[in-house]
């Protein structure tokens, strides 16, 4: 599975490259295996974004992409999509994506983030209930893949942690708290992640049809 998020992110047009970083050495030894660069961090960090931030500190790109490991279907140009504002942009700090929903089950999912943006592309909100409320126009789910600018993201562990961050139990919200803005790209992607055996399953599936998809006639 870690060789086709590898694989897949490898495609993207505007990654200069591709590290995998862990304290498992499970992990690192399976990156290895398949000649993947690894970057071994501190086992004590509270979420994705302070393992990708000591990543960044020893680099000197100035865009990071957090990624998360358990997604082998992502989608190359959703990675791009998410990557081009900020190209564009030296104002916006952090970027990421929205897809919309089209099964109405994951609206009232506590499990589905959803995001609700200003006619900017900017978050106003992400929430496990349902935003906006009733049944009219669109609801949008959160994919959890974050852009950001090398500066913001060494700086983002020391923002203080906010009442809606703690509500939610979600880190981006970290951000719009403290007053920065994060915008958000539409994506046709549908985040499939892997985090149960019966999710193993489905993407398997997925994957082995898109592969006979793929297969030249004759």
């Amino acid at each position: 599975m870690l060789e086709h998020v590898f694989e897949r992110t490898s495609q993207a047009r505007y990654l200069t490259s591709v590290i995998i970083a862990t304290d498992d050495e499970r992990i690192a030894d399976a990156a290895r295996s398949f000649g993947a660069p690894v970057r071994m961090t501190r086992a004590d960090h509270l979420s994705g974004t302070d393992r990708v931030a000591e990543v960044a500190s020893a680099d000197t790109a100035e865009l990071i992409v957090n990624i998360q490991g358990d997604e082998p279907l992502i989608d190359p140009a959703a990675i791009d999509a998410a990557i081009l504002p900020l190209l564009h942009d030296d104002e916006i700090r952090m970027g990421t994506l929205k897809k919309r929903i089209e099964d109405p089950r994951e609206i009232g999912d506590p499990n589905v983030v959803k995001v609700v943006t200003d006619r900017s592309g900017n978050a106003i909100y992400f929430s496990r209930s349902t935003i906006p409320y009733g049944g009219a126009g669109a609801h949008f789910k959160h994919v959890g893949l974050y852009v950001y600018r090398r500066d913001f993201l060494l700086g983002y562990s020391d923002l203080p942690v906010g009442p809606l961050e703690k509500a939610e139990r979600l880190e981006q919200l970290r951000a719009l708290e403290n007053g920065y803005c994060i915008r958000v790209v539409e994506t046709e992607y549908e985040s499939l992640g892997v985090d149960t055996p019966e999710d193993l399953e489905r993407v398997s599936k997925l994957f082995e049809a898109s592969v006979q998809l793929a297969k030249p006639y004759g």
